[in-house]
């Protein structure tokens, strides 16, 4: 297992670690390859309902690594755009596209320095937990780039095309309560609690109906890209598949019987 980025599944959860601690979690290009070896690794296995992502000590991701990419200095400038295109093809934007296609809930636990890559994770999380003590910022301008790992596709579509414009030009730094009102985060807990609230969710996601999580995401995310009359007809389709499982029989029997269901995927 590879260091920089860790995971365990147990009781159903697969936990992503960011684990460069030190570093507070900045993104190098070692830790990219890592994370997509271990992203790639969950699209075959089908013993975790919920996938959580987290970073190893009090932060979460302070962006990218700006001195591992230094190391590309020493490039002309045309090399420098083929390194750096390859890196965000190659590595990056695999993924993203691994995390966006799994079927079980992705939720994102925050402490601490969030910015760059770091932001896109929670971004395109389905849901996210942070600290109070959570900064944020895309970072990117500040360097002179424009965005990646989709921050360009989720920002807009979270807070609006004129605060993601504002958000990614001036590169300002905001914090927990912030990002709660413009609907980054889903929650905003104390620091100490952080874990706890994560764990209370994630329980919560792992006893629930898998199949309808996985149609929820997929109607969600294709919504905004098809017409009402195309998007009618995908709730159908996905209303039909979820009609015909063990867990709708269950979930309606349990109201009617006014007990808690108890799903099993089936």
């Amino acid at each position: 297992m590879a260091d920089t980025v860790l995971l365990e599944v147990q009781d159903s959860v697969a936990t992503i670690t960011l684990n460069r601690p030190a570093q507070m979690n900045a993104l190098s290009v070692e830790m990219m390859e890592d994370m997509l070896a271990v992203v790639r690794g969950l699209r075959n296995r089908d013993d975790f309902d919920v996938v959580v992502i987290c970073g190893a000590g009090d932060h979460f991701m302070a962006g990218g690594d700006l001195k591992d990419f230094s190391r590309y200095f020493d490039q002309d400038s045309a090399a420098r755009q083929v390194s750096f295109r390859a890196i965000i093809e190659q590595l990056i934007n695999p993924i993203v596209e691994v995390l966006q296609g799994l079927r079980q809930p992705v939720v994102t636990q925050v402490r601490g320095a969030c910015a760059g890559f770091g932001l896109s994770l929670v971004l395109g999380s389905d849901l996210a937990v942070c600290a109070d003590n959570a900064k944020f910022t895309t970072a990117y301008s500040a360097i002179a780039l424009p965005a990646d790992g989709g921050m360009s596709w989720f920002l807009p579509r979270i807070v609006g095309a004129r605060k993601a414009l504002e958000l990614l030009m001036l590169a300002e730094r905001f914090d927990a309560a912030e990002a709660l009102r413009l609907g980054i985060v889903n929650k905003v807990v104390t620091a100490d609690a952080l874990e706890t609230e994560t764990s209370a969710l994630v329980a919560r996601l792992s006893t629930g109906p898998r199949h309808a999580y996985a149609e929820i995401k997929r109607l969600v995310a294709g919504g905004p890209n098809v017409t009402l009359e195309a998007q009618l007809q995908n709730e159908a389709d996905a209303f039909g598949r979820c009609g015909g499982t063990g867990d709708f029989v269950e979930g309606v029997t349990a109201f009617l019987d006014k007990r808690k269901p108890s799903f099993r995927g089936g």
